[in-house]
């Protein structure tokens, strides 16, 4: 989806309040070491995906929590922003964190390995 401004700057308000109100609003523990990486708003800002991190293994768990505090969440985004609607909040497991630590721990083996063969030269 093609990004203007506009849509930046939802997006990152969207995502600004949702980290702040799981720092400071959400007592849950399972969502205590969750970072949001993004947010999508639709056009009509009648969705919004977002789309978080964690704990490897946790995924699951967090969900749940999400599910249950998603009311919460979107009520607390009502009450922060003035749009007219609120969103119906939809998450996600941004997995790029992950696919980034499995490459970085491909390269290093590859440097070792690398590193290995020039010292048997």
């Amino acid at each position: 989806m093609k990004q203007g401004s506009s849509s930046r700057r939802v997006n990152e308000q969207a995502r600004q309040v949702i980290a702040e109100t799981l720092m400071f609003e959400i007592s849950d523990p399972r969502l205590a070491m969750v970072t949001i990486t993004g947010c999508e708003v639709s056009f009509d800002r009648a969705f919004c995906n977002v789309y978080y991190t964690a704990q490897p293994g946790t995924y699951d768990e967090v969900q749940e929590a999400f599910g249950k505090a998603g009311g919460r969440i979107r009520s607390i985004l009502a009450k922060k922003l003035s749009w007219r609607t609120s969103p119906e909040l939809r998450f996600f497991v941004d997995q790029s964190v992950d696919e980034a630590e499995r490459i970085a721990r491909a390269l290093e083996t590859e440097r070792q390995r690398m590193g290995d063969t020039e010292a048997e030269e």
